[in-house]
């Protein structure tokens, strides 16, 4: 039985009403919490909900600017950025760096979290979050009134309080916060485990999702 469905056309709709419908369908949306530096040393953090792995080998990450921030000006004029997991305990906080503060207010001191070196590059990470991806700029893409910035990944820090036994972080320590549609916001849902098929005939290997 055909079933009658709502058709929105982006022609025929304004982008704040598409975007509102796009962010409300697309859920959850991992969150990259994205800390930089400016070339005079103010701090910047802001979160973006457009976040995803670009490539496994070599590793690469991307998050999308809708507009231009202070966060991809600080990344292109530096190079560098780190992407911090943003957590249940934390999503105050996050939610607050969202504001539309000058460039030269540095939104740690503003939001009440501290800024600690990181490994690999310049801009600092958040000593709060359980986990984090430090980043040197791969390439910015411009898309209608977005920017994908995609960074080559140089480390991964993790909280060893958040580590399963094969070394990897945990779903449920880790409590990690999604965006969902208008001012919602997930909180770390119930797990379920479903292993991988075997491989159909035909095929080399498994397909990765």
């Amino acid at each position: 039985m055909e079933r009658v469905r709502t058709v929105f056309d982006p022609a025929e709709s304004s982008p704040g009403r598409f975007y509102r419908l796009l962010t409300a369908t697309i859920v959850p949306r991992p969150i990259a919490w994205v800390s930089t530096e400016a070339e005079d040393g103010v701090f910047n953090l802001a979160p973006y909900s457009f976040f995803t792995v670009a490539s496994t080998s070599p590793p690469v990450v991307q998050f999308t600017s809708v507009g231009r921030k202070d966060s991809l000006r600080n990344i292109e004029q530096t190079g560098e950025f780190v992407i911090n997991i943003a957590t249940v305990p934390l999503m105050e906080k996050v939610n607050a760096s969202s504001a539309a503060f000058p460039h030269d207010i540095d939104e740690f001191t503003e939001v009440g979290l501290h800024a600690e070196p990181s490994e690999r590059v310049r801009p600092p990470r958040v000593a709060e979050a359980p986990a984090s991806i430090e980043c040197r700029l791969h390439r910015v893409i411009e898309i209608g009134d977005s920017f994908v910035v995609m960074g080559d990944v140089l480390a991964v820090t993790v909280d060893p309080a958040v580590l399963a036994e094969d070394g990897a972080p945990d779903f449920a320590a880790l409590g990690a916060v999604s965006r969902l549609g208008r001012a919602e916001w997930g909180l770390t849902p119930e797990v379920r485990r479903l292993e991988r098929p075997g491989t159909p005939r035909g095929r080399s290997e498994p397909e990765r999702t």
